[in-house]
């Protein structure tokens, strides 16, 4: 039985704990007496307890964020409640800051704020060798590891791990942008892995089979260097399946870096860009540096010369930012093109300065986690709830590929994309009176009676448009509705043959070739 349990609850299961593997593969000697047990937040708190308490550990730590702070919260509280006496050292982000009004920090044993990686183990081994928790410090703050003495943890990825599960690496940490809503503003300097290491591992991945890396570096294109030489790794090693995330800076994609991007296969690099927002004056005020000129011409390179799969993501709600303003940054961002918009609300997150401006903006946010912002002085309760569902919609018709032809027909002829998918949005709220659980066909028939009733746009176009975005995911029925607009054996125009070797969205925009 383990001593040491390291524990916390996923969003899904297919996200594995990369903090977990960390902490576990810096135990150093207490590693063989330690084991990471993951769970998600969908299973019952007493069933997550019942199974920590099965391996009879002496110290339990979990990780707490802000997607699983209410059922990590219920885990404690059930932990503390049945066996007192075993020590629950909490870390994370969510109990980093703040910690002083925290409920889950006042069942704790200890906190951790910060990165953990070196001081968990000091922690442990002093509880093993036999001090006492009341003799510890109740909150411990960790200074920054210097990344050069860290273990790597991607030993601790299992067989299953690299067939189901999403693989995180990073070849940073850190940020040196000041954004007012983002924890990674706190997090300075930008600390890089040597890439000595680094490269080995990630060879270590691929030769186990690993197909999609997940690079969580807040400014993987921030050292051009580091960028350059982790793109050549891939690009010469490369093989049809493989995937790679990253996250970039809208504005630095210098020449050096652009040949290197434009010579991947489409499809097979996904970069998430930041853009938040268009409001100059906004952007300004929340502190974050962008040069929009920059942005758009990056945008326009990667939509026209290379297969990069874009992921922009827009934020709702910023201290200044009326519904208007958001607007048109939302068509702004339409006529760049993206894969997919993200449309965020915002959120106050724990430690972040936002809050510097809920006096003067009227900010007010929810109290429960994820903590999104319910209204302020230019946006009402009313509008931020419709703004919810806009994204909520949008993410279901938007970004999600089923529709890449027919979605862009709510906005034809030169209309506003907010203003026409926010009627679509409000129109099918009033029939369903949810944003969930809708079959992808219920969708593609309601689609089909706003554009043909609302829009008046001619049917055979709509059922023709629905059955290619139908088809392209692969199927090759035809559903009931739409039999009496189209040849139930006809094979419409378009991609047919998407690529199945990408992840299900990114397949659906880029063909077999």
């Amino acid at each position: 039985m383990p001593d040491v349990v390291l524990t916390t609850l996923n969003a899904k299961y297919v996200h594995a704990a990369f903090g977990l593997r960390y902490l576990m593969a810096n135990l150093g000697d207490l590693r063989p007496r330690a084991c990471i047990a993951e769970f998600d937040i969908n299973q019952r708190p007493l069933d997550i307890v019942e199974a920590l308490l099965a391996r009879e550990p002496r110290v339990i730590g979990i990780g707490v964020y802000i997607w699983n702070a209410s059922q990590a919260h219920a885990v404690v509280a059930a932990l503390k409640r049945v066996r007192p006496d075993i020590v629950v050292v909490l870390g994370g982000p969510e109990v980093s800051y703040e910690t002083e009004d925290q409920p889950i920090v006042q069942l704790a044993d200890h906190v951790i704020t910060g990165e953990a990686d070196l001081t968990f183990p000091r922690v442990c081994r002093a509880l093993l060798d036999g001090a006492r928790s009341a003799d510890l410090p109740k909150i411990i703050a960790s200074p920054l590891p210097e990344l050069s003495q860290l273990e790597l943890p991607y030993d601790l990825y299992t067989d299953n791990d690299v067939a189901h599960r999403v693989i995180y690496v990073e070849a940073s940490r850190g940020c040196p942008f000041t954004c007012e809503f983002c924890l990674s503003s706190l997090d300075v300097p930008v600390r890089q892995f040597p890439l000595s290491r680094l490269l080995p591992a990630l060879q270590s991945l691929l030769d186990r089979g690993v197909k999609q890396f997940k690079f969580v570096d807040r400014t993987f294109n921030l050292n051009l260097e580091t960028s350059r030489a982790l793109l050549e790794f891939f690009l010469e090693r490369h093989r049809p399946g493989q995937f790679y995330h990253f996250e970039m800076i809208p504005d630095r994609l210098p020449d050096g870096l652009r040949q290197v991007i434009a010579r991947f296969p489409p499809g097979s690099l996904q970069f998430e860009v930041g853009v938040q927002t268009f409001n100059e004056e906004v952007s300004a005020r929340i502190r974050r540096r962008q040069n929009y000129a920059r942005l758009e011409d990056n945008f326009r390179f990667l939509r026209e010369k290379t297969g990069v799969y874009i992921h922009a993501d827009l934020i709702a709600g910023l201290p200044g930012e009326s519904l208007d303003s958001f607007a048109a940054g939302f068509d702004r961002l339409v006529g760049l093109r993206p894969h997919e918009i993200q449309v965020g609300i915002l959120k106050r997150l724990r430690g972040t300065p936002i809050t510097r401006h809920d006096a003067e903006w009227s900010m007010v946010y929810s109290d429960t986690p994820p903590y999104e912002i319910l209204r302020n002085k230019l946006i009402d309760f009313g509008s931020m709830q419709r703004l919810r569902r806009f994204a909520r919609f949008w993410d279901l018709i938007g970004n999600s590929g089923n529709f890449v032809d027919t979605a862009p027909l709510l906005w034809a002829n030169g209309a506003s994309p907010f203003a026409e998918f926010n009627r679509f949005s409000e129109w099918i709220y009033d029939r369903l009176r949810r944003t969930d659980s809708i079959p992808l066909v219920q969708l593609m028939e309601l689609l089909f009676m706003y554009l043909t009733s609302v829009k008046q746009v001619e049917a055979q176009t709509v059922a023709s448009s629905l059955l290619r975005d139908y088809r392209r995911g692969g199927r090759n029925d035809t559903p009931a509705f739409l039999k009496d607009y189209v040849s139930d054996t006809a094979s419409p125009p378009g991609p047919s043959v998407p690529d199945r070797r990408l992840p299900k969205r990114q397949a659906r925009y880029f063909e077999l070739r």
